[in-house]
Formats: structure tokens, C-alpha cells, sequence
């Protein structure tokens, strides 16, 4: 009979500076995973399954042996096809070159802020906003500095502008998580005046730009001729094409830009996925009806939402322009993250403002990519558990 001899003790280990600057300094919040007949309105992805034809694509694709590596900057028809798509929005013409799929937007955010944020670089980034990118800043060893929104949620252009003094890089989502509000093409145009004549890059995130209900056609950074040349685009399937599980997304910037977030995304990714790029293909060129109908029902559900939140004592809502969150403030003497917890008594999960920063405190985030079912009886939780405070 063997007998099990005790397991070596670890060497003493402490993790680098990078990974204790994240800790340190990250907001972002794990929350336990919903179960039960616990409602979640706290979701970050499409309530949809992928489309029925996406899926096929992948499963051919790998049935004819797209099972090897795909190059580094990933495959020629792909990245062919979004130069195509990122040269209607610039209108002029498009290298594809210049495209580079990723591992998702997250890793696609995370090659593009890694190569261009030196040790000591001043980051605006709005507040309340994404949290992955002030992770990603302090990951790099950079300066976040915070930009508290306007009353309305966009831009405090004043506040903006001291801000960007001296940044090297500034960093926004638009349409906006956790918002919901959509930056108009005049606030990209004053962001571009404010630029003129610096260095600043700019990193526009517009993972959600399929999904804006405002009468104003959604604007682009690409679009606006005053960022030309410093602007780098992040994009991602997950959301438009309800592709989350899938890890595939792209950049598009100016030529040494990508190349030195390429060189990033190679070390620490390497290449996507060959079989999920077919994918990819597949629903650029025959997604467009999916898409329609996706925003529909968000468009839909958007409306239940709000009007189930307007009619909550101590509660205000603004009008959600985008994406597919709404972030109510909420008039009670207790923190947000004390209030999530409050909730989720009442069975009901959302997530916390002050996860996006500190100007985000005393509001919520609640998502409407959930079901109009579960949306509507998680609004009736969340009023039970505000008027039990």
C-alpha cells in the first residue's frame, strides 16, 4: 500500500507590481453567479443565441479542417471584408492591412492601451465608465484621470478639456456602458478641436454602435475628419451579432499604431480562432436581418424598462440612447454596492454604479438584454427592495 507523503510547502511568493497596481486599484466587482429564481437584470451580453447560420458556418468550417493556425493578424477574407465596412465609415479607402482581429474587444482594448501607455502616461477616461480600461491603465503603470460626466451623462466639454492637457491617450465607449447615452457627432467634433495641434490618441470603443435608438444617426470617431490620424477604432461581434462566447473582435487605427498593438495581441494571445473568423465572415455578410430584429426587441424591452423604473418612488431614469443599459440614480442614504446586496434579498441581481467609477456612486446599472418577462418582474423586485430601506 503506497503511503501519500505530505505536499511540499509553495516557495514564498508575491505577485508583480502590475498585478498588485490592478488590485489595488480596480473597481471592478465579481458578483455571485444568479441561480434559483433570482432575477438578473445585471447581464453584459445579448439575451440572444448566436445566429442559427453563424453557428453552422463554425461547425463546416471545421468539418473542411480550418482546425490550424490562422496568421497573426488574422485571415485575409476577414479582415478584407471589415475594410470594406471601416472604409464606408471613413469614406476613403481602407487597407486591410491595417485590421487586426483580436480575441475579443477585451483583448483587443488591452493590445491597443499595452503598446501605446508608457509608465507615468496620463489617461483620461470618462467617469462613470468601462472599468476594464482604468485596469488596463494601472496594468501599464499609467495615470488615470477620471472625467466626471455632465448632469445628462455626456461629456462635461469644460471638464474635458483640462482633462486632456498633457494626456497621452483618451479612452472612451460609445455608445456608452454603463450609461447607455450616446456621444453626438458635435461632441466628437469638439473633442477633435480640443486635440488639434497635440499627440493625444484616442481609443473609441464602439462595441454597441449597432444598437442606438436615437432619431440622429449614430457618429462614428472614424467619421470625423478632426481625429483622422490619431484615432484607433476597437470593435467586437459580441454584441452586434450576439457572438460573446466567441472571443472575436478587431482594430483599425493608423498603420504603426496596429502594428504595435499587433505585436502585443501576438505575445500574449497569439491568433483567433480559425474556425470562429468563418464565423465572423458569415455574419457580416448575412447578419443584417438578425441585427434588425435583435434591436427591435431590445427597442422594445428598453421601453418596458423605462417606464417600469419611472413609476418607482426615489428613483430617476434618464432616456437610454444606446446600447442596453439604463443607469437610474437613486435618492437613499446607502452606497451602491451595500444596495446590490440589498437587492439581491429581493431576488433581483444588478450591478453597482460606483463599479464605473466614482462619479457613478448612487446610481445603478440594469441591463434590457434580458427577457421582457424577467425584465418586468425584476423592476417589481427592485421597487419591493427600495421601499423596505
Amino acid at each position: 500500500m503506497t503511503t501519500l507523503q505530505p505536499a511540499p510547502a509553495a516557495l514564498p511568493f508575491q505577485a508583480a507590481d502590475a498585478v498588485r497596481r490592478v488590485e489595488r486599484n480596480s473597481l471592478r466587482v465579481q458578483q455571485p453567479q444568479s441561480s434559483g429564481d433570482m432575477v438578473s437584470l445585471a447581464m453584459g451580453e445579448p439575451g440572444f443565441d448566436t445566429p442559427v447560420q453563424v453557428r453552422e458556418a463554425a461547425a463546416r468550417a471545421l468539418e473542411e479542417g480550418y482546425t490550424h493556425y490562422s496568421p497573426l493578424l488574422g485571415e485575409a477574407p476577414l479582415r478584407e471584408e471589415l475594410a470594406g465596412v471601416i472604409g464606408g465609415l471613413r469614406a476613403t479607402e481602407t487597407l486591410a492591412t491595417d485590421v487586426l482581429i483580436t480575441q475579443g474587444g477585451t483583448a483587443g482594448l488591452s493590445a491597443a492601451m499595452l503598446s501605446i501607455i508608457n509608465p507615468g502616461d496620463r489617461v483620461a477616461i470618462p467617469d462613470p465608465t468601462y472599468s476594464l480600461y482604468a485596469d488596463l491603465v494601472s496594468l501599464a503603470g499609467g495615470v488615470t484621470v477620471p472625467v466626471p460626466l455632465g448632469a445628462d451623462l455626456h461629456w462635461d466639454l469644460e471638464r474635458l478639456a483640462e482633462a486632456l492637457a498633457g494626456a497621452k491617450l483618451f479612452v472612451f465607449c460609445n455608445p456608452s456602458n454603463p450609461t447607455g447615452i450616446v456621444h453626438t457627432r458635435a461632441e466628437l467634433e469638439a473633442l477633435a478641436d480640443m486635440l488639434s495641434g497635440t499627440d493625444t490618441i484616442v481609443l473609441s470603443d464602439e462595441a454597441y454602435s449597432a444598437l442606438v435608438y436615437t432619431a440622429e444617426p449614430f457618429t462614428s470617431a472614424l467619421s470625423v475628419p478632426g481625429l483622422e490620424g490619431r484615432t484607433v477604432y476597437c470593435q467586437t461581434f459580441s454584441k452586434t451579432y450576439a457572438m460573446t462566447g466567441w472571443r472575436v473582435g478587431y482594430l483599425w487605427g493608423p498603420s504603426d499604431m496596429i502594428r504595435a498593438a499587433a505585436r502585443m495581441h501576438n505575445t500574449f494571445n497569439g491568433s483567433v480562432n480559425t474556425a470562429v473568423q468563418v464565423a465572423a465572415l458569415t455574419a457580416l455578410r448575412t447578419g443584417a436581418p438578425d441585427v434588425a430584429r435583435m434591436h427591435a426587441a431590445y427597442a422594445e424591452r428598453r421601453d418596458i424598462m423605462r417606464a417600469g423604473l419611472a413609476a418607482i418612488p426615489r428613483l430617476s431614469v434618464g432616456n437610454p440612447e444606446g446600447a442596453f443599459y439604463l443607469f437610474p440614480r437613486y435618492a437613499a442614504d446607502i452606497s451602491s454596492a451595500d444596495l446590490v446586496a440589498h437587492l439581491r434579498g429581493f431576488g433581483v441581481a444588478v450591478r453597482p454604479g460606483s463599479e464605473f467609477g466614482r462619479h457613478g456612486e448612487g446610481h445603478l446599472r440594469l441591463s434590457y438584454a434580458a427577457p421582457a418577462s424577467s425584465i418586468a418582474a425584476g423592476v417589481e423586485r427592485l421597487a419591493a427592495g427600495l421601499r423596505a430601506l
